[in-house]
């Protein structure tokens, strides 16, 4: 333990911000020359193979030994309390991600932005907010960037200067680096919950009526093929791995992720990742490129993190070749839009397929639209469940079966958002039956009793996309 008379008399002790027991943020000058001086001397003390052998608490319990070794040989003036300071900073440094380390353990947060050496922003409960940490220089965050990309064989440099990644718990990283970046390196993480939340999780949260929940539990039962649809950050790969968690263990399921995501806990799964080219150039294996191996590996169902590109027609194909079940997520603000979407993403990879013949085989794929939304209030919730049908003249008609409905005239919507989940069209009878098949026939009637309490559906619930 550090002794109290390290002081010289008259001495003043150096300020961190925040103290010993909160992120220390803006960092002065004397406590950066400490832990400088104080770093220098433990790489001529410690032998890296040492630390690398130990785990966390260890390698925290062997620097903490050696820091008071240190400040107690050179005579350094060190209260208690900065002594743990130091402590604190050096292991973040020399066990984990510096400053980011204090973010991580924090379990509220669910993003982490770091613009360059300014304070690094936090999302908490769906809204942002300034946080007392930041690293102390470019250099210092550039390091702890290398070291991310590092971990999944990836690099970072000024030729290669952007970089999807994620750390060791599965959270997702985007690393973005002078020149791309002018104000200095720029990574963002976006944490992974080691708990998966569940529909039932979801429910007590408001973000969907108990009868919503068991509609999807149908869904997913019933192998129904199912995009998630819904703006960035909103939720949708939380959606997709409750979806997923509802099918049964007897099943084959294939994954395919650009950054591993997906949860999934039955016996039979099998995970596949996207990866970037090498630094030749060589080497690249794109979504589609797993896509396209997952048809030969006798799947009952393909799961797909994200269709961004033409991997969409390939998952279509999937879809309609006895893969029933099949799932993915897509960038869209509403199921008309995905429609549009999905169209544009398969015409990049096959420009002479008319748009017409596209909006046909998604209509004959795809079976059920699910929405979700981030409101203005931070909160997430699924905003629409839409069936997709084949319309009379061949196309997509959206035939709405779900929907939350803001409640404009309400008081409280000026500070938080009200509204109500109102059952627009009972489900078609094509659905019914498909249902009753997979032996869900009678939860789907008790929820629609449920749902049709809360607003009976409209003479025309239709709609043409």
């Amino acid at each position: 333990m550090p002794a109290p008379d390290r002081f010289a008399e008259g001495a003043t002790p150096f300020l961190i911000a925040g103290g010993a027991g909160e992120a220390s943020g803006t960092i002065d000058a004397r406590f950066r020359e400490a832990k400088a001086a104080i770093f220098s001397r433990l790489i001529e003390l410690l032998d890296p193979s040492e630390l690398l052998r130990l785990d966390v608490e260890q390698g925290r319990a062997l620097l903490a030994r050696l820091i008071s070794e240190v400040i107690t040989g050179d005579r350094m003036q060190v209260s208690a309390s900065e002594e743990r300071a130091l402590l604190d900073d050096i292991a973040d440094d020399m066990l984990g991600y510096g400053p980011l380390e204090r973010l991580l353990t924090d379990p509220e947060i669910s993003e982490i932005m770091v613009n360059g050496r300014r304070p690094i922003y936090v999302e908490r409960d769906g809204l942002l907010a300034r946080s007392a940490v930041q690293f102390e220089d470019d250099e210092q965050l550039l390091n702890v960037c290398q070291r991310i990309v590092n971990l999944v064989g990836r690099r970072v440099d000024e030729a290669s200067p952007i970089c999807d990644a994620r750390l060791q718990d599965g959270s997702r990283v985007n690393v973005v680096l002078p020149p791309i970046a002018l104000d200095g390196p720029v990574l963002t993480i976006r944490r992974f919950r080691r708990e998966r939340i569940t529909l039932d999780e979801m429910k007590a949260r408001g973000a969907l009526p108990a009868a919503g929940a068991d509609l999807l539990r149908v869904i997913a039962a019933a192998r129904f093929n199912v995009m998630v649809v819904g703006g960035t950050g909103s939720g949708k790969t939380t959606l997709l791995n409750m979806l997923g968690a509802q099918v049964s263990g007897s099943e084959r399921i294939v994954t395919c992720e650009d950054t591993a995501e997906l949860q999934l806990e039955q016996p039979h799964v099998v995970r596949m990742e996207t990866r970037p080219p090498n630094i030749e150039g060589q080497g690249e294996i794109t979504m589609r490129d797993l896509v396209r191996n997952a048809l030969r590996m006798r799947p009952d169902r393909i799961i797909v993190g994200e269709v961004r590109g033409p991997e969409a027609f390939d998952l279509m194909q999937a879809m309609n070749t006895g893969h029933n079940g099949s799932m993915g997520t897509l960038h869209a603000n509403s199921p008309e839009e995905a429609v549009t979407r999905m169209t544009s993403l398969i015409t990049m990879g096959y420009p002479s397929l008319q748009p017409d013949v596209i909006r046909a085989m998604f209509a004959s794929a795809v079976d059920i639209l699910v929405q979700v939304e981030r409101l203005r209030d931070g909160a997430r919730k699924v905003t629409r469940i839409t069936e997709v049908e084949v319309g009379e003249d061949g196309g997509i008609r959206l035939r709405p079966i779900l929907r939350f409905e803001t409640a404009a005239d309400d008081p409280r919507a000026a500070a938080k958002p009200g509204g109500r989940y109102r059952l627009v069209n009972p489900p078609t009878q094509d659905f019914a039956a498909r249902a009753r098949y997979f032996g869900e026939g009678a939860r789907l009637a008790r929820l629609l009793a449920d749902l049709s309490g809360a607003g009976a559906p409209p003479p025309h619930g239709d709609r043409p996309a």
